[in-house]
């Protein structure tokens, strides 16, 4: 166990959850697991859990929070501890082709400019719950998987496989050549989603989410082979994105 007397390098991954499932993730590569003295008590059992898997991992190295506060974003909620490492390796649409060769049914979410951290990591936690098989997200217009995203999925960006594609056009209409249904999720969509055919004559299935404002572009929208819309009746009938993909993943896996 180290004391934090070098200069604090800035850390990728901060949270307890976000935290514990990067640490015992053998992709990544952990540079340092910044704690504090309090934090280390609640973490003493994933150090232990490590070593008895022989996850190569350094000593912690103990630091004050106010440290913390200084180093990760204004706000950020640490919980006294925050780790550097490596990023996870890159996937895009074609290693999902080759995982659903292996699968009796799946299930992809693709995000269609989702741009806010807090939605996708929502999403994401969201998609590793209800059983999502991988999500997909453009490399550009879409946030970075650590800091506040990894914090809000709580984990599940080290348990649901995330790939960043060029053209979303372009990859919905490979996975469709793969038999992939593909459904946007679309307010104004003719279908209730989970109410529909696809989802016993389908056994592979992608559902598309769209921008917190937009939704989903036109362009994608075209490319869909059905739009669905949440069976919501109250006063208030849209949902937050992260909320909708909830309802439209328990739709879609478990109906």
């Amino acid at each position: 166990m180290r004391n934090n007397k070098n200069k604090t390098k800035t850390p990728d991954i901060y949270g307890l959850h976000a935290v514990r499932e990067a640490y015992l993730n053998r992709e990544r590569e952990v540079d340092t697991l910044y704690i504090t003295s309090q934090a280390l008590k609640s973490f003493e059992d994933t150090i232990t859990l490590a070593k008895r898997s022989n996850i190569l991992r350094p000593d912690p190295t103990i630091i004050e929070k106010s440290a913390l506060d200084r180093v990760l974003p204004k706000g950020a909620v640490h919980q006294g501890i925050a780790i550097t490492c490596s990023a996870l390796p890159e996937m895009d649409e074609h290693d999902f082709i080759i995982r659903a060769h292996s699968q009796e049914k799946t299930v992809y979410a693709i995000l269609d400019q989702v741009t806010d951290p807090h939605n996708v990591g929502a999403i994401l936690r969201s998609a590793s719950a209800f059983g999502v098989d991988g999500v997909i997200m453009q490399k550009k217009h879409a946030p970075t998987l650590d800091g506040v995203l990894a914090k809000t999925a709580c984990g599940a960006v080290d348990h649901i496989p995330v790939a960043q594609a060029t053209n979303l056009a372009r990859t919905v209409s490979e996975l469709q050549k793969e038999g992939f249904f593909v459904i946007g999720l679309d307010e104004r969509g003719a279908e209730v989603i989970g109410q529909t055919h696809t989802n016993t004559k389908h056994d592979k299935l992608v559902i598309i989410l769209g921008s917190e404002g937009d939704g989903i572009r036109h362009l994608i929208k075209e490319h869909c082979d059905a739009l669905a819309r949440l069976p919501t009746d109250g006063a208030i009938a849209s949902l937050n994105v992260s909320n909708a993909a909830a309802v439209a993943f328990y739709a879609l896996i478990h109906k």
